[in-house]
């Protein structure tokens, strides 16, 4: 049996960073530190953070006022904001800036008269937070048929969408939203992020070559549902495996060639307690099926970079998140 592993697969990074934001104020700071939601749709990353002291809520009356706060990095609206702000919390934010970007075109648009379209998933945390930047203001639709059902609506339209969708399933919806609205614009830039887009993109020429497809990724992560989702699409069966150690071989069936991706918030420890689960029932070799040399890297957020060299100007994170970044500047 020969392994192809997908190649970007795993952190990106906004992920990355959401990660070191939390690890980083547990150093700085030590134990506890509280971070509302999931910093990540992972829970392999979870119950790491947890070992380190991270304390994880859903709701801001949850943590003690005063306390060390950090926002994941799907977002928020204004209202969980000013709920922590009244609490006089201390609040790091770790959202993701592709995720931010979208915020800031829903609040752009909304000042200069536009109606929005949101393409999303209901409750999505993601779609919660951006929707929450203009309510009155922004329809959700999750499907072409939502999209065909909308009512008339007159003057200056524009579609936004969830940075974590099915490149394909998005297209479908946008052409939906066109014929309905012939007027309705598009952003200057596609807000589904750069390492979905990849990740899709790896998948579907892993399909090309594998006989199966394992998406690492957790049951609540958006990007590796769309993982697997655009396998089945290329017409190759593909799973979704959250816990290696739970996984059924017997899945595996007859395949010559297995293909192994990961979703965006999946550590590669994951991948690789996977592929030490396949070499041990048979997988003779394990390739690299690169596809694209991801070179994307985002600096920390400003006020915790000012309180690190403070307090410890040399630490590693800080080196890393800024070397990281001023070397992606230069290669572009």
């Amino acid at each position: 049996m020969r392994v192809l592993l997908a190649t970007p697969r795993g952190f990106c990074a906004g992920v990355d960073r959401a990660i070191d934001v939390v690890e980083l104020c547990l150093d700085l700071f030590g134990s506890p530190v509280y971070v509302r939601h999931a910093i990540v749709h992972n829970e392999h990353v979870i119950r790491d953070l947890q070992a380190k002291g991270a304390i994880f809520v859903e709701e801001i009356s949850d943590i003690p006022a005063g306390s060390l706060t950090v926002f994941s990095a799907h977002g928020i609206p204004p209202s969980v904001r000013q709920e922590a702000k009244n609490k006089k919390l201390r609040v790091i934010d770790a959202t993701c800036p592709l995720v931010t970007r979208v915020h800031l075109e829903v609040v752009r648009y909304t000042r200069e008269g536009y109606r929005i379209i949101l393409v999303g998933h209901r409750g999505h945390v993601e779609v919660v937070g951006t929707m929450g930047e203009a309510p009155d203001n922004v329809t959700l639709v999750t499907s072409v048929k939502d999209a065909e059902k909308l009512p008339a609506m007159y003057g200056k339209l524009i579609y936004l969408t969830q940075t974590t969708l099915s490149m394909d399933d998005t297209a479908e919806i946008i052409a939906a939203l066109k014929a309905r609205f012939p007027q309705i614009e598009a952003p200057p830039k596609a807000d589904i992020c750069y390492a979905t887009t990849n990740r899709q993109a790896a998948v579907k020429d892993l399909a090309k070559r594998a006989d199966v497809i394992f998406v690492l990724g957790s049951k609540t992560s958006s990007n590796s549902n769309r993982l697997v989702e655009t396998g089945l699409a290329a017409g190759v069966r593909s799973y979704l495996v959250d816990d290696p150690k739970k996984f059924d071989v017997g899945l595996v069936g007859t395949a010559a060639t297995v293909g192994v991706t990961a979703g965006a918030s999946t550590p590669d420890s994951v991948v690789n307690e996977f592929v030490q689960i396949l070499r041990q029932h048979g997988a003779t070799s394990v390739e690299q099926h690169v596809t694209l040399d991801e070179k994307v890297w985002f600096t920390l957020p400003p006020d915790l970079v000012s309180l690190t060299k403070e307090r410890q100007p040399d630490h590693q994170l800080l080196h890393k998140h800024t070397v990281g970044a001023s070397a992606v500047m230069r290669s572009k």
